[in-house]
């Protein structure tokens, strides 16, 4: 079976943003002495199954990108999907930016909600053309209702901010 060259290309572009994004973001978490001094929740998982945990969730962001534009024939609606991935990778890299750089878990609570809407909004948005691209980003859905709860008790635990 030969492979589709515009189907390998949709995969490595996706790929490509993917790791930029992980990668933008992985500049801006800073596990140093401020992060380890905070109050965690008795119940957050390990430092280190963050990682494993995001690259499940970024290839799995890549795929679905890539199924969705591979089923999407409007001009239109790819260059929807093409913004709604870059809104969400930026409200990613920016979570990152607040609560670590910044140091303000109380500014990343609000944002998480927004970064939490935008991945329903893809989920949605990609329902119509792609149902498994859809279903693909269920666990990042997930994970970021985690890391939400997570940020909430982070902010209760140790507040104020700022």
């Amino acid at each position: 079976m030969r492979s589709n060259p515009r189907r390998l290309d949709a995969v490595l572009v996706a790929a490509m943003a993917a790791v930029l994004v992980a990668a933008v973001g992985a500049t801006l978490t800073d596990l140093g002495p401020w992060y380890q001094n905070l109050t965690q929740p008795s119940w957050k998982i390990p430092d280190p199954a963050f990682g494993v945990i995001w690259t499940v969730i970024f290839s799995l962001c890549a795929l679905s990108a890539a199924d969705s534009w591979r089923n999407t024939r409007s001009l239109t609606r790819r260059q929807t999907l093409v913004g709604l991935f870059a809104f969400n990778g930026f409200l990613n890299v920016v979570w990152s930016l607040l609560f670590f750089k910044l140091q303000r878990p109380d500014l990343a609570l609000y944002e998480v909600a927004v970064l939490w809407l935008s991945i329903a909004v893809l989920i949605a948005y990609m329902w119509p053309t792609a149902k498994r691209a859809s279903l693909m980003l269920l666990p990042y859905l997930a994970w970021v209702s985690t890391a939400a709860l997570l940020n909430y008790q982070v902010v209760q635990l140790n507040g104020p901010f700022g």
